[in-house]
């Protein structure tokens, strides 16, 4: 999947009618991310994209286009092997491995198509984990669940383990879990991957409801009725990003 990486700079892929300068949340500076395998896979090439606080983005690709890459790096899960990476201003390449997950709990909420609830526990005990790492006490875990749960409208099924949960339900506990550290963005993978129409409906208000309240929101998705809900598209292929006009 190599190609000739000697091209001109891509144009920045930002919101448009907002200056730059102006204090994008997350910036991407011609971000390159190759995987040193034989031969070497040129993931993502040249990325340039901007996001503003607040702002709802769909990234949509086709599989293997680079849309997870593109995901893991916003999200500080995989370190880029070029350019430059700012959240809120912060060069994420000039920290630590302690420092990246300390952004990444304390700002960062993850939803993945596959939901990784833990079939043992309760859906309050699933949400409570999201705050396990910061050794929160136990009651103010407790609480702050409740509170997230409730901003999902799961408050009734706190008692009740994952395998009675509908595909939906499950999604809106991930949800829940990832809002526990009040996070500034939402980074979705597929989010709506394993839900039936109803629930992709229910679960697309509920991402409405969060930017309204102005946490930022970026959706990875192939689904065309998904990116049709978000304020920007941006295309990714082949590692390339690119904007998309908007039409809701």
């Amino acid at each position: 999947m190599g190609r000739d990486t000697k091209r001109p700079p891509a144009p920045l892929v930002g919101a448009g009618g907002i200056a730059a300068g102006s204090g994008p949340l997350l910036e991407l500076i011609d971000v390159g991310m190759v995987f040193p395998t034989t031969p070497p896979v040129h993931a993502l090439t040249g990325v340039r994209l901007r996001i503003m606080s607040g702002e709802y983005v769909a990234i949509v690709g086709q599989s293997g286009s680079g849309k997870s890459t593109l995901l893991n790096v916003l999200g500080c899960l995989d370190r880029h092997t070029s350019g430059q990476y700012l959240f809120d201003g912060i060069d994420i390449a000039e920290l630590n491995e302690v420092e990246r997950a300390a952004l990444r709990g304390g700002r960062i909420g993850f939803v993945f198509q596959a939901f990784h609830l833990l079939a043992h526990r309760t859906v309050l005990e699933n949400v409570m984990l999201g705050e396990l790492y910061l050794a929160t006490p136990r009651a103010q875990r407790r609480e702050r669940a409740l509170a997230a749960l409730a901003q999902v409208d799961m408050t009734h099924r706190i008692a009740f383990h994952p395998t009675r949960l509908s595909g939906g339900e499950r999604q809106r506990v991930a949800i829940a879990r990832a809002l526990m550290g009040d996070p500034d963005v939402l980074l979705c993978d597929e989010p709506t991957g394993n839900l039936d129409t109803h629930n992709t409906e229910l679960m697309l208000d509920l991402l409405d409801a969060l930017v309204a309240r102005g946490i930022t929101v970026l959706v990875i998705t192939h689904e065309e009725t998904v990116a049709r809900r978000a304020d920007r598209r941006v295309r990714i292929e082949d590692g390339l990003v690119t904007e998309l006009a908007v039409s809701r």
